[in-house]
């Protein structure tokens, strides 16, 4: 059934932008991270940041009037709990994530464009610059594992293994996840060799580094690491065309032992491919960043698994956005 729109809600979801471009900005100028631990002026902050006082004295306003920051007179101030979600050591930083979403904004901007290419937006690089856009990227995806990952696992009917091959595993918030469900096995995790660095970092704090092998590799076109009885596929497929993803599948098949699992973790879409409604979103941002990304229903996933070679394909857990996960066997 359709939604009985008003002009408000048009011009309400119109400008809907106006905050995250506010908490964006102050995101990507560490604003919080720089300001934080006292309160300051305008003129004090537009000093440290070497910024325009003009244009920042407005966006620190803003950022007052929608409440991520407190202003007394012609002082500012940090919320507490502001700086826990917005600086870099914040407990329960979300910062990354915020400054992720930033070069996401920059591509949706151009979203006409692409539909009338379709080619991906081009993405100029932030203030920060490329490298610190990439290490935004990695966090983000940190920001979002790392609180769900280990109760996930830990509800997940995951089979016995002894041995885990995480693809793409980032930081390692989900190999630490399944070690510690299971301590007795052991993991390899894949991933670029500009983020193993990372990996090994949150791996050793976690105590867990003599049970991992960090491998350096591009699943595109290095040839998975073997040995594995149960493979980890964490938020990839989405950023594959369907065939990608077959061949993906395939190098994945090929790794593993003999009956052993593997476990996909992303969205997924009902036939109808409008719900979930964040999936059907996640599309669009996949479309604006990738050449060949989508989202993909469960009997897309479940073609493409028994083409490379799996069988029993069934849909573990489900979820509105990024946390269903599908599990098949190598046949």
């Amino acid at each position: 059934m359709s939604k009985d729109w008003t002009p408000g809600d048009l011009v309400a979801m119109a400008r809907g932008y106006q905050n995250a471009a506010v908490v964006m900005a102050a995101a990507e100028l560490e604003l919080f991270d720089r300001l934080a631990g006292g309160d300051f002026t305008a003129e004090g902050a537009a000093s440290r940041l070497s910024v325009d006082l003009r244009a920042l004295a407005t966006l620190l306003d803003a950022l007052a009037a929608i409440q991520l920051l407190d202003k007394r007179g012609d002082r500012y101030g940090v919320p507490p709990g502001v700086e826990g979600l917005l600086t870099a050591a914040g407990r329960g930083s979300f910062l990354a994530l915020v400054q992720h979403h930033a070069n996401c904004m920059r591509r949706w901007t151009n979203l006409a464009r692409v539909v009338q290419t379709g080619q991906p937006a081009h993405c100029e690089a932030s203030v920060r610059g490329e490298a610190a856009d990439l290490q935004a990227f990695i966090d983000a995806m940190d920001n979002l594992a790392d609180p769900i990952a280990t109760r996930l696992i830990a509800e997940l009917p995951v089979p016995p293994f002894t041995r885990l091959l995480d693809v793409g595993g980032a930081s390692g918030s989900w190999t630490i996840a399944f070690l510690r469900r299971d301590p007795e096995a052991t993991a390899i995790l894949f991933d670029l060799a500009a983020v193993i660095p990372q990996a090994e970092g949150r791996i050793s704090a976690s105590g867990l580094r003599d049970r991992v092998e960090l491998v350096a590799g591009d699943f595109y076109v290095d040839v998975l690491p073997d040995g594995a009885d149960l493979v980890w596929v964490s938020a990839i497929v989405h950023q594959n065309s369907r065939q990608q993803n077959r061949e993906l599948f395939a190098a994945v098949h090929r790794a593993s032992l003999p009956g052993g699992h593997v476990l996909i973790r992303d969205i997924v879409m009902d036939e109808s491919r409008t719900a979930p409604i964040a999936g059907a979103l996640f599309a669009v941002n996949m479309l604006v960043g990738t050449h060949h990304g989508g989202t993909f229903t469960l009997s897309e996933l479940r073609e493409d698994l028994e083409y490379a070679g799996f069988v029993d394909v069934r849909l573990l857990r489900s979820d509105e956005g990024m946390h269903s996960v599908v599990q098949a066997i190598k046949g």
